[in-house]
């Protein structure tokens, strides 16, 4: 939990309200079909809990945050570009909506989806 001391007091800010963030802001970068699991049992804890910030893994360090991001893009698309577009996106808005350093936004493509032709 990242912690700031304030002259009025202390602010604390979970890893779920960076992870909520984190996924908004996913899914506005083109190319992006979906967020992943990391590995099955995730995925599985995910399907009966039905968390909205799937995918998303944050850490706190002493000089920033780290966002772990692992999506599902779409087929036919340049994977480096929509990588980038989501590491730049995704530090933007935490960046501006908490006011602290992101230090590193690893994303990790885990799929590839064809969409249908016939749409």
């Amino acid at each position: 939990m990242a912690t700031s001391d304030e002259s009025l007091g202390q602010i604390d800010i979970s890893p779920s309200t960076v992870a909520t963030i984190a996924t908004r802001s996913v899914h506005q970068c083109y190319g992006v079909v979906g967020m992943a699991s990391k590995n099955l049992v995730e995925g599985i804890a995910h399907l009966l809990t039905r968390d909205a910030r799937r995918g998303i893994e944050v850490s706190f360090e002493d000089d920033g945050i780290i966002i772990d991001v692992y999506v599902i893009v779409e087929y036919g698309t340049r994977i480096r570009t929509v990588a980038q577009s989501i590491q730049n996106t995704v530090k933007f808005h935490v960046e501006k909506a908490l006011g602290m350093p992101v230090k590193a936004v690893n994303v990790y493509i885990q799929g590839l989806r064809v969409s249908n032709g016939d749409s």
